[in-house]
């Protein structure tokens, strides 16, 4: 299911904006808490393209919200139950059958294109459906290398869902790639207007992407020229098929759709390529072995991939071997042919004692001015918020304890250039355990190696052995975050985070000036504990002001203790408008005060904890 939500009084938000705040549940019953919409511009593109855009729309939240399998009727569209007057949500169904994979906007239209079992859709900004194309099914084998529609294949042909694993959108030749689980995994061009079918490459090895039924498995990443055909570094697990499949590549984006090089890759001759394959005696060491992409994106001169790896380590105190999972962060240089930039380094987040290193998701955004002072960064300095559950062992069966953790891109880099000088001072081992190079010595070499080393034809790949840990902002023990996008608003860094449960969590960065970051809120002595805390405060607005403090402190002063509590926080919910920050403080510093005034500081405790958790942004 695709949500949108739209706010009253005539509210409507600038470019994409994801606009709930405090915890709001989307996908199980109950009403929704908080304001809904925040005039902002908060594309869920790229970071680098973080502006606003030419077009209102529907505050979507769908970024953190598609659901596998839909149950209403085809493409209908409309309004969940209010049970109050700011909330009005519009939702998009597919067939009961079907299931939503990706989802991308166009920055410029604000159209959204959505990646499903069998069919792509192109929706308008507040939802209506478009345009459709099918995709599937079709008779199909995994078995079948290369695909039936190359040459005849002698495995039993069944009817097979073609499931949606990458959607891009191609902006310098306006079309929309998307790659399926048909056929090796090859990919369809469309035009962005209609989803005309421009090119389906499917004759050369190079078109099969992955066989991997899954949607999450291929991750994909462009990067642009103005003069030159544009790359496609495509990274994707390739399920004991090795011979068949890179795990990582750089392919041509040819401006001609139907040109004989698209994808085809950007390097090649009898001994380099433009890719990263997995040997195939790393499966005698772990049979179920693969590399699992949660996230790309490009930032610099560097392409990065985040990702879960299994390894066998041995416990303290043992001498056999279990698998573990590690999550790790792979760069490459983008002018890098041979793949000789290839680094990995493992991320991982700690919080009063609990390791956190299943990666479950991650966004970069920028770092903003009052985080980036914290941090002793740039505002424009590049974060990855990353959510990560807790413990090793368990890929697919996370445990439901989860944290939030900020890094700071520039440290990530300085570490791997850390390593790389040492590594060609012919210091340590080449330490890349699925390579099987772990024991290879480094070469000395006489160069100088800058933030912009690309490497050489040795030392590569190259692995970093120590772990770089994250700063922890929050964590949810019971409810597994699963999902997060982040984005700055007036100043402030802001997260969005989706639970397993269906929820959004709204995070605010506050952070001491050691590091550490705290999900709470301190006002007048009193520390409440909040989802958000630092973006956009709410307060009433100037006109009436006054009248309504007093309504409050009526109501707090009449001692109906058990009707007070529900008054007072409806009353903030409802009559509470979104102003700047440095307004929205004084106003309810002013509040605070009158209702301390009452001497009830039960009910003030009890108030504010759940309305300010409710709609402080």
């Amino acid at each position: 299911v695709v949500v949108g939500i739209n706010g009253d009084d005539g509210v409507k938000c600038t470019a994409p904006c994801l606009a709930c705040v405090g915890e709001t549940a989307l996908l199980s019953p109950g009403p929704p808490r908080g304001r809904p919409c925040l005039s902002a511009a908060v594309p869920l593109g790229p970071a680098s393209a973080m502006k606003a855009m030419p077009w209102n729309w529907t505050c979507l939240l769908s970024h953190l919200l598609m659901v596998g399998m839909g149950s209403s009727t085809l493409l209908t569209r409309q309004s969940a139950p209010l049970s109050q007057k700011q909330w009005s949500f519009v939702t998009f169904r597919g067939e009961p059958t079907e299931g939503f994979n990706h989802l991308v906007v166009d920055e410029r239209t604000g159209h959204i294109y959505l990646g499903a079992v069998n069919r792509i859709y192109k929706l308008s900004s507040d939802l209506k459906v478009l345009v459709t194309h099918e995709t599937g099914p079709d008779e199909d084998n995994p078995k079948c290398y290369p695909p039936r529609i190359v040459q005849t294949c002698n495995e039993p042909l069944t009817t097979t869902n073609n499931v949606n694993k990458m959607l891009l959108i191609d902006y310098k030749e306006n079309r929309l790639i998307a790659c399926g689980s048909l056929y090796q995994g090859i990919c369809k061009l469309l035009r962005l207007e209609d989803l005309f079918k421009l090119g389906e490459p499917y004759h050369k090895k190079e078109h099969y992407l992955s066989g991997v039924n899954e949607s999450g498995s291929v991750f994909g990443v462009i990067v642009s020229y103005s003069n030159l055909d544009d790359k496609l570094f495509i990274a994707t697990a390739v399920d004991g098929k090795p011979e068949y499949f890179p795990t990582i590549s750089s392919r041509k984006l040819t401006k001609n759709s139907e040109a004989d090089g698209m994808f085809a890759y950007v390097f090649h001759d009898e001994f380099v390529a433009s890719m990263i394959k997995i040997p195939s005696d790393t499966f005698t060491i772990i049979p179920d072995f693969d590399i699992y992409y949660v996230y790309g994106f490009s930032s610099g001169n560097f392409v990065y991939f985040l990702t879960l790896q299994p390894e066998m380590v041995s416990p303290p105190g043992s001498t056999t071997k279990e698998q573990v999972y590690t999550s790790k962060l792979v760069r490459l240089c983008k002018e890098d042919t041979a793949f000789n930039s290839y680094v990995e380094v493992p991320i991982g987040c700690e919080r009063s004692g609990v390791e956190y290193r299943l990666l479950q998701a991650a966004y970069l955004s920028k770092a903003g001015a009052m985080l980036g002072r914290t941090l002793g960064v740039h505002p424009d300095d590049d974060l990855l918020f990353t959510v990560f559950s807790k413990g090793q062992k368990r890929k697919m069966k996370s445990l439901d304890e989860s944290a939030l953790c900020i890094f700071i891109l520039k440290q990530i880099n300085d570490r791997i250039k850390e390593r790389l000088q040492s590594c060609y001072r012919g210091e340590g081992t080449l330490d890349l355990a699925w390579l099987k190079v772990k024991d290879i010595p480094c070469s000395s070499a006489l160069l100088t190696i800058d933030d912009n080393f690309c490497g050489l034809d040795m030392n590569a790949p190259l692995g970093v052995s120590d772990m770089v840990r994250g700063i922890p902002v929050f964590t949810e023990d019971r409810d597994r975050m699963t999902s997060v996008i982040a984005y700055v608003y007036k100043n402030h860094s802001l997260a969005f985070v989706g639970t397993k449960s269906g929820k959004l969590k709204k995070v605010g960065m506050k952070c001491s000036p050691f590091g550490y970051c705290e999900d709470s809120l301190t006002l007048l002595g009193w520390k409440l504990r909040l989802f958000a805390t630092l973006g956009v405060w709410a307060a009433s607005s100037f006109d009436g002001l006054g009248n309504q403090i007093t309504k409050l402190t009526e109501i707090v002063s009449d001692k109906r203790q058990s009707t007070l509590r529900r008054e007072v926080c409806e009353l903030l919910v409802r009559d509470f408008r979104w102003l700047d920050s440095s307004v929205g403080f004084g106003k309810f510093g002013l509040l605070e005060k009158r209702i301390l005034n009452t001497g009830d500081i039960t009910m003030y405790n009890s108030c504010t904890e759940t309305c300010f958790a409710c709609f402080i942004g």
